[in-house]
């Protein structure tokens, strides 16, 4: 008894000791940026915990906690987890989604850890990942002490409750901020194989991989030929995903035609795409005085009309970013945010652009570097933020539209 408890404690000395180990090799800009990540989730989980109590459901009761998270597209990230992509349990074309986060949370059910479970730790910790990258990119481009208020600035964006539910965002960003950083240092190997992880969760991969490719051929680190066979990993897990959507439907755009049967993401000249948004979200009803064009998108409730006011800021946001990354002449960060911005401009109407936002990572790095030499940026940017971010987490987390 006595051997088997001395050790026990040997045991539990030894996994100290590891994990005190692993926090040394931190870089103090590491830490910093897991305490402010940390620190942000119990602010979100506030929030959620608040949510129950204040909007209670029609006959009195709460909604369970766990159930708050399971809004809009957790359930077609589940659907596939369940049934892959066959059958369209939750009646859309599940083609419309990547594989690698459903994979997952088919994974962590295997284990016995319910679904919702697993979403909400893999945004926890791949957004902890994403976290501490940015703050390394922040320093390695605006300098020390830029990183750490990147990581603040986006924490408390006004969709960051995104980050925190489960959804797709913060396994994305776990994966492209390490492999934007990566592409920085000319390290073009781990760069190509986290973006080829990317690629997996979100059709945003394509874009991370034009932009990998654009800081390759810009770089102001010393090109070698040897490296072109890195740009390939992505691209192959880009091929395989069409491969597989031909031969399981017989079309090879079967994501694309999803997207816009069912979120009319099909192309659109952007003055209608304009005009559309501009409807949807100032458009008292037909023939109203704010109506333009052909009036398409009018008449849609408050709950709506308000997510395509912001859906219409965000859209400023990114055609003034990119503009000004082009001027700066960062031509990779151009290519990222652009080509979104190109894609988003270019729908039916503007759709989940506050939520694109937070995969804009060159935006909280210049926000953290003007907030470094004007430290009132930053607290108008909380003032302001903060309370749109308690607002926004309230929305999805009682199953109203946020985008």
């Amino acid at each position: 008894m006595i051997e088997e408890a001395e050790t026990d404690v040997a045991a539990k000395v030894t996994a100290r000791d590891r994990v005190r180990a692993a926090a040394r090799r931190l870089h103090p800009t590491d830490r910093d940026a897991l305490l402010i990540w940390f620190a942000s989730r119990a602010s979100v989980w506030v929030v959620a915990g608040a949510v129950g109590l204040l909007f209670a459901t029609s006959d009195g009761g709460v909604v369970p906690l766990l159930d708050r998270w399971q809004q809009w597209d957790y359930h077609h990230f589940r659907g596939i987890a369940l049934d892959g992509y066959g059958g369209e349990p939750t009646g859309v074309p599940n083609e419309a989604f990547f594989p690698g986060f459903p994979a997952l949370l088919a994974f962590g059910n295997a284990l016995g850890i319910p679904h919702v479970v697993v979403g909400l730790l893999v945004s926890l910790v791949a957004g902890g990942a994403a976290a501490v990258a940015l703050a390394r990119l922040g320093d390695l481009e605006g300098g020390p002490g830029t990183g750490r208020l990147a990581v603040l600035l986006w924490v408390f964006a006004p969709p960051a409750v995104f980050l925190a539910a489960p959804y797709t965002e913060s396994l994305f960003l776990g994966f492209a901020i390490p492999a934007w950083l990566c592409a920085r240092q000319g390290r073009w190997a781990p760069a190509s194989l986290l973006t080829a992880a990317a690629c997996t969760v979100r059709v945003s991969g394509v874009f991370l991989l034009a932009a990998i490719v654009v800081e390759w051929l810009t770089s102001r680190h010393e090109r070698n030929w040897s490296d072109v066979p890195w740009l390939l990993p992505p691209a192959a897990v880009l091929g395989a995903w069409t491969i597989y959507l031909w031969r399981s439907t017989g079309d090879w755009l079967a994501w694309l035609h999803a997207q816009a049967q069912e979120w009319n993401r099909d192309f659109t000249l952007p003055w209608d795409a304009l005009s559309h948004t501009w409807n949807a979200a100032f458009c008292r009803s037909s023939g109203g005085m704010l109506c333009v064009g052909d009036e398409v998108g009018g008449g849609l409730s408050p709950g709506f009309a308000w997510m395509f006011r912001a859906e219409m800021v965000a859209m400023v946001i990114g055609a003034a970013l990119t503009v000004a990354l082009f001027v700066w002449r960062r031509w990779g960060d151009a290519t990222w945010v652009g080509l979104q911005v190109i894609a988003f401009g270019t729908s039916f109407w503007y759709f989940s652009v506050p939520r694109a936002t937070l995969l804009w990572w060159p935006l909280w790095i210049a926000l953290a570097v003007v907030a470094v030499r004007r430290r009132w940026v930053l607290w108008a940017y909380l003032s302001l933020s903060a309370p749109l971010m308690a607002l926004w987490a309230a929305a999805f987390l009682t199953g109203r539209w946020a985008g």
